[in-house]
Parts: structure tokens; C-alpha cells; sequence
């Protein structure tokens, strides 16, 4: 291995040995410690040091860095306490995550490193948010992210390339290519001679890297972020390395040939460069023999604070307020001034008045901008806005979504618009596993709202038609919100771009230019989580959302004798279940009235909690009117007979009659 210093001074060199020096000391460590039982799970990065020390090394305590399990160099690097890495390691409180996620799966701003998720994937879209953030603000920074071969296969890694191409972000992607995905060679993972070929593809600039020679890694990436910020724009880095440990310890190595595993170990990034600077007179025996003792008392007595750190106590309290960021609600009264609009005009005048208000909000999706969106909700907001912040994206609804986390942890606001609602399963991923999650796990917010047009009776068929809230509310730290006229379209959509929780917003497409109201002109809030009674009686209660209340209104028209609590939830999750009880307990009767199938739908929800809670005030079962249990079909007559506006009448008479 040859060593080039260019015009590094000793310090520097010296500098560079402590920081590579100090993780494999702590990889030692642990192995120790793993032996003696003490220690249940460990992902060695030994052999690959060079890799995150060099690139932490490169760049400033305050550009963002997204490592991986083997990427302790990123964290000693950024001289995170010891004693807090141990605590993290071992589930206790002076960790990252309360106890709630292990080993590194953990960000922290105070150190500006966002932690991986186990789907690998998405934090490359991460990547590209904050770096599209720090282009926003003009200030020059740089964003590093980490993956390894095999999750180069994964689409979010080829969505996040395209769009940091596409957008010209200044990320450097690092690939380390170590040999094995677990116990999967890379002869069986992909069939280019250099995953650096795949930034060809893309039209973005790309490395191969000796991942063992920290000179040369600390070299280049020097000399690259210095041009990518002289002309922005992102970096694919293939670092040759090895993984001379298993995927975690208990996988051990039997399926890598003893040849390989020899040809690496002549390899060793910490020996190879401590023999150069011996070698050269830039580090002596003594001075050697120095900083192995100062790491090791530091690990020592980092291990004796978090041994004697207390175990967590599980509080239920705590574990719930955590699921959300604390949101306090500020009411924004309207104006007596009014104008008739339709449902789509209100979200149009939401997101202008909100862009108008939020200098750092950006809207993403795809044809949003000169073309106005599928739907022309954002037509003329370029003219308004500039092309910054009304983004059209590439089709990648994963990556995208991804984009608006980076975007929230880089302190901007996000609005990511599917297309269709149908067209969120290609971002499901992103949604339920990264901004649902973010905020429990490491306190982190998840300040994005994503637009959901929904629903059917347009014979648009099973693409492009379902109404799929259920899919979003039974997991939690998402908020879903439903609103089913214009002026709770406007206030709910103003409050859920204010919340900094991530938000579901769906939007009935049927609704869009059926329905016109009088909504204020001026910008106003409505709280979530508070549910409207649009008609009192003390005959039944009727529970809907959507499309599915005018259907109720309808079919009261026609039946004026009924003497109906009709109950408009306006938002999901949270779910106002103080009107529900006190509702039902009044009326003694219930049905409630959906869009979507039957079987795990929100009805059933709805349905459990008022049996669980209601039950001595019931004269009759809890009813529930859905569509049928199968997708959406096109032709109109069948469309017809799916939805559930033809039983409606008949169950509710039924229920009324028991």
C-alpha cells in the first residue's frame, strides 16, 4: 500500500492516526466484551476504518453525514462522548433513543449524523432532502451518505441518484463495497465490473476509491468537496474494502474462502498506516504506545459510567407522548369575508397562502409546476414561487418522500403530492418505516405533509381510485386528516402544513369541483382531531368522513322523519372519540358510514371502540356500511354496486327499526 502525504503537515497525519486509531481500539473492545457475554449484538467495521474516518475527517462538524452499522469512525469522529455511544449501545437513557433502538440506529443533531433505518434504502433520499436544503439556503454545504453493494440493488438507491442529478445536489454517495451482503457475494448481486459504472447512467461523476488507504480517501474527498462546492453537484464514491468480521458477530465468516480473508488482512488500514508513519518519523513507539493507553482508559471509563447508569423504567406516559412531536395549536380566526369555491379552489388557496407564509415550505410531484399538477391545484404557483420551491419530481415516490425528511431535518417544511393516492404504495416504505417512526425513535420531527387524491365514483378503476386511509392509520406518529367541504379543506390543510408531525392528507377527487362553499378569503386554522356535528337528532348517530358524508346528507334529505346525529370525523388520526361516545350515548344507536371495504377499515375501528366504551348505552349492534371487499372496478354499473351508497338507505332504516 503506498501512502502520498501531498502537503499534509505531521499534525495532520498524526491527526488523521487518532481518529482511525480510536474506533478500532473500541472494535477490539467490544469483541472483548462480546466473548464475555456482555454484549448481545455487534456490526464490526474492522478493516473498513479508513472509509468513515476519512470522510467525516473531510468534512465540517456542521454538514450532515448518514452512516451505516459500520461506520463507528462517523461518530468517534464527531467526538460523540464515549460513555453516550455505550449507553445507546446498551438501551440506557444517556443514549440517543430511550432505549428504543439499538446499536446505530440513531441520529442526533447535536452531531448533525442522521442514523440508518434497516431498509438501507431510504436514507439516500434523506441525503438528497438535506442537500437540496443546504442548496436552498445558498450555503455551501456538503452532505454525505453511506450504503453498502448490496444495497445498491434497491430502487430507492437509483431513485436518490436520479434525483440529486436530476437537481444538481451536492451529495457524496458512498458506496463501500466490501465483498458480501451478509453471506450474498457480489458476483451475485450485480453483474457491472464497478458499481462506480452506475453513476454513468445518471450523468453524475463517479470514483473508485482504495477504501483501505485513509491518505488517499482524505486525499480526493478533499480535493472533491472543494469542486463540489465551487460547482454543485453529486459524487458517486466506490470504496474498495473488505469486511473482515461478519455481518454482525453471530453470522461469523465460514462462507468467505480463508484466501480471501488472508489477501484483505495484509490490508489492515490501521497497521499499513501506522507502519508508514513510523516508518517516516512522523509517529514514534512512545508517542504510539501513548494513545493506546489515552483511548483505552477513555473506553474504560466510558464502559464504567454506562455499566453503572441505571436500566430504563418503561413508562406508558412517555412512550405515548413520544410517538409525536409536542404541536401547539395556534388558532387563526377567519375573516367575515367570504367567497363561494369549490373544494379544490380551498386546497389551491391553502398551499398559496401557506407558501406565502412559510418561506421555507416546498411543494414536490410529479408535473406540479408549469403544468399545475395532474388536478391544476398548483397552477401559477411557479410565477408566484420560482421553480425552487414548486419542484416536479422524477416518477419516484419513495425517494421523494424521503426528500421531504431531509428536507424537515435540514429545518424546511415539505409538501409531497401523489399524484393518486393509489400511487403512495411505492412510497409506503418511506412513510410508515422513516417519518412515522422519527420522532420516537430519536426524537427527530418529520415536518412533511402528504396530498392523497382519493376515492372513486369518477370511473377512474383499481389504479386510480381507492380511498387507502386505513393503510396509514393504524400506524403511529402519522396523523391522517379527511376533510369533506372546502372550508375544512382550507383551515385543516393551513394547520396540517403547520404541524410538524407527518400528515396523510386526503382529498376526495369527486369532490374537487362538485362541491362549492362559502370558505374565507383570509388564511385560518382548524384544529385536528375535532370532529363536526353538521345535523342533531336523538334518533341515531351517523359517523362518516369524505365523500360518504354527502352520500348521508343525501339520503337525510330524502328522509327528513330521521332524526339524525350526523357526525363528520374531518380527522382520523387523532380521532375525536369525545364526540363519538357522547354521541352514541345520546342516541343509543349507531352506524357508521364509509367508502372504503369493509374488513380493516376505519369503521371497525370506530366500531370496537364504541363497543368497548358504549356498550350499556346501545339499543341496537353497531352497524357498518362499506364498499365491497375488492378492488375498485372501472365500468360504471359495476363501480355502482361496489360502493356503498346503494345500501346505505336500507341498513340505516334497519338499524333505526331494531
Amino acid at each position: 500500500m503506498t501512502f502520498d502525504r501531498k502537503d499534509l503537515t505531521n499534525n495532520q497525519l498524526l491527526d488523521l492516526y487518532k481518529k482511525i486509531l480510536k474506533p478500532r481500539l473500541i472494535e477490539e473492545k467490544m469483541l472483548i466484551l462480546i466473548r464475555q457475554g456482555k454484549v448481545s449484538k455487534w456490526f464490526s467495521g474492522i478493516g473498513q476504518e479508513a472509509i468513515s474516518v476519512g470522510v467525516t475527517a473531510v468534512l465540517d462538524s456542521d454538514e450532515y453525514i448518514l452512516p451505516m452499522h459500520r461506520n463507528l469512525g462517523v461518530f468517534t469522529g464527531r467526538n460523540i462522548p464515549l460513555y453516550r455511544l455505550f449507553s445507546q449501545w446498551q438501551g440506557k437513557a444517556n443514549g440517543f433513543t430511550k432505549g428504543r433502538d439499538r446499536s446505530f440506529h440513531f441520529g442526533t443533531q447535536q452531531y448533525k449524523i442522521i442514523g440508518m433505518i434497516s431498509h438501507l434504502g431510504p436514507q439516500l433520499g434523506v441525503a438528497d432532502g438535506i442537500a437540496l436544503a443546504n442548496k436552498l439556503s445558498k450555503n455551501g454545504k456538503i452532505t454525505a451518505v453511506f450504503t453498502g453493494e448490496g444495497a445498491t440493488s434497491e430502487g430507492d438507491f437509483h431513485e436518490a441518484l436520479n434525483i440529486a442529478s436530476v437537481w444538481e445536489l451536492p451529495v457524496m454517495f458512498v458506496i463501500e463495497n466490501n465483498g458480501y451482503g451478509l453471506s450474498t457475494p457480489t458476483n451475485e448481486q450485480y453483474r457491472c465490473e464497478n458499481l462506480a459504472d452506475k453513476g454513468i447512467g445518471y450523468g453524475i461523476e463517479s470514483h473508485i476509491i482504495d477504501g483501505n488507504n485513509i491518505l488517499e480517501v482524505y486525499n480526493l474527498l478533499s480535493d472533491l468537496k472543494a469542486s463540489m462546492i465551487e460547482k454543485p453537484r453529486p459524487v458517486l464514491l466506490e470504496f474498495k474494502t473488505f469486511r473482515m468480521r461478519g455481518h454482525e458477530e453471530a453470522s461469523g465468516t465460514k462462507y468467505v474462502p480463508q484466501e480471501l480473508m488472508d489477501m484483505w488482512a495484509v490490508k489492515d488500514p490501521v497497521e499499513n498506516y501506522r507502519k508508514f508513519l513510523i516508518e517516516n518519523e512522523i509517529l514514534s513507539a512512545d508517542f504510539d504506545a501513548t494513545l493506546h493507553t489515552e483511548i483505552k482508559n477513555d473506553i474504560d471509563e466510558s464502559l464504567a459510567i454506562a455499566n453503572a447508569e441505571p436500566e430504563i423504567k418503561p413508562s406508558y406516559n412517555e412512550e405515548l407522548e413520544d410517538v409525536y412531536q409536542q404541536y401547539n395549536f395556534e388558532l387563526v380566526k377567519p375573516d367575515l369575508k367570504t367567497e363561494n369555491i369549490r373544494f379544490i379552489d380551498a386546497i389551491s388557496a391553502s398551499l398559496r397562502q401557506s407558501m406565502e407564509r412559510h418561506y421555507n415550505l416546498v411543494i414536490m410531484g410529479q408535473d406540479v409546476a408549469e403544468y399545475g399538477g395532474a388536478f391544476k391545484i398548483t397552477d401559477g404557483f411557479v410565477a408566484q414561487f420560482g421553480k425552487e420551491r414548486i419542484r416536479n419530481t422524477p416518477i419516484c415516490e419513495s425517494a421523494v418522500v424521503s426528500v421531504g425528511m431531509g428536507l424537515s431535518i435540514n429545518g424546511h417544511k415539505a409538501i409531497v403530492e401523489m399524484q393518486f393516492a393509489d400511487f403512495v404504495s411505492t412510497g409506503f416504505n418511506p412513510i410508515v418505516n422513516l417519518l412515522a417512526k422519527s420522532h420516537y425513535r430519536w426524537l427527530e420531527k418529520a415536518d412533511v405533509v402528504v396530498r392523497m387524491p382519493c376515492g372513486g365514483g369518477t370511473q377512474a378503476g383499481p389504479f386510480h381510485s381507492q380511498t387507502n386511509e386505513a393503510w396509514f392509520t393504524k400506524t403511529p406518529g402519522l396523523k391522517v386528516v379527511y376533510p369533506a367541504f372546502p372550508y375544512d379543506a382550507k383551515g385543516l390543510l393551513n394547520t396540517s402544513i403547520n404541524d410538524p408531525n407527518p400528515v396523510m392528507f386526503f382529498e376526495h377527487k369527486q369532490l374537487y369541483r362538485s362541491i362549492h362553499q362559502e370558505v374565507p378569503t383570509n388564511y385560518y386554522t382548524i384544529p385536528l382531531g375535532k370532529a363536526a356535528l353538521l345535523k342533531e337528532g336523538d334518533t341515531v348517530t351517523i359517523i362518516s368522513f369524505g365523500a360518504a358524508v354527502h352520500w348521508a346528507l343525501e339520503t337525510l334529505a330524502k328522509n327528513p322523519e330521521i332524526a339524525a346525529d350526523l357526525l363528520d370525523l374531518r380527522t382520523l388520526q387523532p380521532l375525536d372519540t369525545e364526540a363519538i361516545f357522547a354521541s352514541v350515548k345520546k342516541t343509543g344507536r349507531v352506524i357508521i358510514y364509509q367508502e372504503d371495504s369493509m374488513f380493516g377499515g376505519v369503521a371497525s375501528d370506530i366500531s370496537a371502540l364504541i363497543m368497548e366504551n358504549c356498550f350499556e348505552h346501545l339499543d341496537a349492534p353497531v352497524k357498518r356500511c362499506a364498499s365491497l371487499d375488492s378492488p375498485i372496478p372501472f365500468t360504471k354499473a359495476l363501480e355502482d354496486q361496489y360502493l356503498p351508497k346503494g345500501k346505505f338507505e336500507k341498513e340505516l332504516l334497519a338499524l333505526i327499526a331494531y
